[in-house]
């Protein structure tokens, strides 16, 4: 019996194959263009559990496969996108709290991913998670990764392509921080029950920040995550994000997908971790339109 005969491309399950089969041609296939200055990027959600450090690493990784040099900020004191670069981020480790608290120099702390020989880290250690108290009564706290951040750029013969802060699920002095060192914010929102919850209040700070500290500073990307099409939910939140955000929400969607929540663990991206799972596909096609917008401004 010939494999034809086997196999009925009418089954939800052979349309599945088939959609990934002609996504992955496409992405294969597609230049990443690079943007002509540094893109700086703060991935923000004040809610927890929206795929915020999940998102940072795998466009980061995503970005740097196409091509691009980039440079993740671990502004998180629980360090998880360290970890998922498979950077070292013990306490003693060189990190992002030398910088803001002791105003180290980045180039003293930046550590090559092995995710990429054009990927880089900043770490975060267990000793910012103080950070926030110590900020208080020092001098332009609100400024000081701003400050670091422009002078590490502008030092460098080879510029990076973009930089991704990843903050902590809180609006404390630490995001704030992320905010008036960045230029665009991306924010990651979960297909889920309550996923516009606690964004307008998000939105009035990214506002407050641009009035008074950061006249540069937009939300210019907003990427739907933990996508199931197959629940009316899932649809439903995606076509009220879509309207009420327009074009800022990108086209991809990032679906629910066990190697997205394995790759971590090994210390990975999914991009490398597993680059033929959908989840991996989802992050290549985000990076491929984000790189897209930016080389139309």
């Amino acid at each position: 019996m010939s494999s034809s005969t086997n196999y009925d491309s009418s089954t939800p399950l052979a349309r599945e194959v088939a959609d990934l089969n002609r996504r992955r041609r496409a992405i294969a296939t597609q230049q990443f263009p690079l943007p002509d200055a540094t893109r700086i990027f703060t991935v923000s959600n004040q809610k927890g559990g929206v795929g915020k450090t999940t998102t940072t690493v795998n466009l980061a990784a995503a970005l740097a496969h196409g091509g691009a040099r980039v440079l993740v900020i671990d502004l998180d004191p629980q360090g998880n996108a360290s970890t998922a670069l498979g950077v070292d981020h013990q306490a003693e480790v060189a990190s992002i709290y030398d910088v803001i608290v002791d105003e180290a120099p980045i180039a003293d702390t930046v550590q090559r991913s092995p995710e990429s020989e054009t990927l880089w880290c900043v770490p975060a250690t267990i000793h910012l998670a103080g950070a926030e108290i110590e900020l208080v009564s020092l001098v332009a706290r609100e400024q000081r990764l701003r400050t670091a951040l422009d002078q590490y750029l502008s030092s460098l013969e080879e510029p990076y392509h973009y930089v991704f802060i990843d903050c902590p699920p809180s609006l404390g002095l630490l995001t704030i921080n992320a905010f008036v060192a960045a230029q665009e914010v991306l924010i990651p929102i979960q297909t889920e029950y309550y996923a516009l919850e606690g964004l307008s209040q998000l939105l009035r700070n990214i506002e407050l920040i641009e009035r008074h500290l950061n006249p540069n500073l937009r939300v210019s990307t907003i990427l739907l995550t933990m996508f199931d099409g197959r629940t009316n939910l899932s649809n439903q939140v995606a076509a009220d994000v879509r309207e009420h955000f327009g074009d800022q929400v990108l086209g991809a969607v990032i679906p629910r997908s066990v190697r997205v929540s394995e790759a971590p663990s090994y210390g990975q991206s999914v991009v490398s971790y597993d680059v033929n799972s959908s989840g991996s596909l989802s992050y290549l096609e985000a990076a491929a339109e984000i790189a897209a917008r930016g080389a139309k401004h």
